[in-house]
């Protein structure tokens, strides 16, 4: 059996639900962006995929290195974030954070 396309597809579609339910059942920002990741690695497996089954040839790998740089600065800022939330509240969860004052 060959690994295809549609076998890609299906692991991408999983780590996307994956990454969606992670978001949506955490209270807990860290765990909000390791589903966010989950789902931006989703996106770099597409973008591989169809680079190498669709014949993009590089630019495929081109868009997953842009995800892959935008994702650690997204890291950055997310978690610079999260610490002014936990000096605020002394607490990471989202659900109780309202505003962020000075």
């Amino acid at each position: 059996m060959e690994i295809g396309l549609t076998h890609y597809l299906i692991v991408s579609a999983i780590l996307f639900a994956m990454g969606i339910f992670a978001i949506i059942t955490r209270k807990n920002a860290i765990l909000v962006l390791m589903g966010l990741e989950l789902i931006l690695n989703a996106a770099n497996l597409n973008f591989i995929a169809f680079a190498r089954y669709g014949g993009l040839n590089v630019n495929g790998e081109i868009a997953a290195l842009f995800v892959i740089i935008i994702a650690a600065a997204e890291s950055a800022v997310a978690l610079s974030i999260i610490l002014n939330i936990y000096q605020n509240y002394h607490h990471v969860n989202v659900d109780e954070v309202e505003t962020l004052k000075d």
